[in-house]
């Protein structure tokens, strides 16, 4: 049987990606750009595979290195990266158990079942592995824009006072980077806030188990993009890190 090489790299790359978008989805997380990477990469191996002298790279042990990698490109290290590595490589593995008991299995096939795969991801059980969802919030901060991603919290009720609106609230690497406070004067909002009264900042009461009045700094930030939408949004800071090894760095509430 005659095999090509470009017929090949399609065929996985579009069956890869369909996987990583399906594991996202089941994980609750948005797509991300690094998961095109991640099924390109994976594209490449299988191509490899069938290249002579590098037949071996088709046995189970190399098949699995190639997942796990895939994953790391996709997902990153944390411990959500972890869980959802391995629900892509489950996924992978019984799609391509489901193509070996096949007979005859066609290009078009793999494909619609990669496609189905996904479709019942994304409709059936989307954000049903852990019971969390993510969104991605994108914030022009100067002449970037800088993208992080959001855990969907329900037990996140801060409001702003003023206006009753739902308030993002960002970890302190992020506040960091939108405003370029130190963790130290994040931790002491009405001296940092008297220190820097022209930087728009403003304080925002909460309230949380063993403090029942804390401050937090915030910020408005205008156009940022989250859910699909763009919105005026006021930004908390809080001065510890949020979803440590978690893969988020803010929490939205109610505000999506």
């Amino acid at each position: 049987m005659r095999v090509y090489l470009d017929g090949i790299l399609l065929l996985n790359f579009l069956v890869d990606l369909l996987l990583l978008l399906g594991t996202n989805r089941l994980s609750g997380f948005p797509a991300e750009p690094r998961l095109v990477w991640a099924a390109l990469m994976g594209a490449v191996f299988a191509a490899c595979c069938v290249l002579p002298g590098f037949r071996f790279l088709g046995n189970f042990f190399w098949r699995l290195v190639s997942l796990l990698l895939m994953g790391s490109v996709a997902f990153g290290w944390n411990r959500s990266a972890i869980r959802r590595t391995c629900i892509f490589a489950i996924l992978s593995m019984a799609l391509g158990g489901l193509a070996l008991n096949l007979h005859r299995i066609s290009f078009p096939a793999l494909i619609l079942g990669a496609a189905g795969t996904w479709a019942i991801c994304y409709g059936a059980v989307g954000g049903r592995i852990g019971g969390r969802e993510y969104v991605t919030v994108e914030i022009p901060v100067g002449g970037d824009v800088l993208s992080v991603v959001a855990l969907k919290d329900t037990g996140n009720h801060l409001r702003d006072p003023v206006t009753g609106e739902s308030v993002l609230v960002v970890a302190g690497e992020i506040a960091a980077r939108l405003t370029g406070l130190t963790p130290s004067q994040l931790s002491a909002p009405l001296e940092t806030l008297g220190a820097n009264p022209r930087m728009g900042l403003r304080l925002i009461p909460y309230h949380a188990v063993g403090q029942e009045n804390g401050m937090l700094l915030g910020k408005r930030f205008a156009n940022v993009k989250m859910g699909g939408r763009r919105k005026s949004v006021l930004v908390a800071f809080a001065p510890e890190g949020l979803g440590q090894g978690e893969g988020y760095q803010a929490l939205t509430g109610g505000i999506v």
